[in-house]
């Protein structure tokens, strides 16, 4: 009866409760949920590690809308638009309207990721990978794909709203460093994360 009756308490206390102990304990376990739950059972179900990523830069932007951003500065030789540089690499207009997110993503969405098998990505899909410049993940779009007898394939990758490919960056990406391939976007969702870890960063720094 005793364990019973903690079990009850400890129902009300998580459920029915509206001190703010109880908020600070749903929290928590809402995170343990998500963190040891929901996001490892994400991942099995679509194939990667990383299931859910936040857009935390802009390099996936458009200016304006699809036309406008077509017509947008880019650097080929010199200086030149986004259309003249994607034709460089054989990509028309007809082929990128084709492309999965045509017209880019925000900073503060979230993109929800598949497994990295390279037989499924193609030229125009948009991935998720690990460079030896950056500590964090990177998200672009695939502009070409070379056969390599030792890894298998090497992709090149770049962000919509850059002006070209980032040398070792956005080049020479082998199999092994891609974390998944994007294949839906929730709008705006991702800020909840960067407004946090900012918070963090300014609490560490005091």
């Amino acid at each position: 009866m005793q364990i019973k009756e903690a079990c009850k308490e400890v129902w009300y206390f998580i459920w029915e409760s509206n001190s703010i102990w109880s908020w600070i304990v749903n929290f928590i376990l809402a995170f343990i949920l998500v963190k040891f739950v929901v996001y490892p059972g994400l991942g099995f179900v679509l194939g990667t590690g990383f299931p859910v990523v936040a857009v935390v830069s802009g390099s996936m932007e458009h200016d304006g809308n699809f036309e406008q951003w077509w017509q947008t500065q880019a650097y080929c030789q010199s200086s030149c638009t986004q259309e003249q540089w994607y034709m460089e690499y054989g990509i028309t207009k007809e082929n990128f309207e084709k492309y999965p997110f045509k017209n880019g993503f925000n900073k503060g969405d979230i993109m929800i990721l598949v497994g990295r098998e390279p037989k499924n990505i193609k030229i125009g899909d948009v991935i998720v990978f690990m460079s030896d410049q950056r500590s964090d993940p990177i998200i672009h779009r695939i502009v070409k794909i070379y056969p390599d007898e030792t890894t298998g394939f090497v992709f090149q990758t770049k962000g919509d709203h850059n002006g070209d490919s980032g040398v070792g960056l956005d080049t020479g990406i082998e199999e092994d460093k891609i974390l998944g391939k994007a294949i839906f976007r929730i709008p705006f969702l991702g800020w909840i994360k960067i407004a946090a870890v900012s918070l963090m960063q300014l609490l560490v720094m005091r």
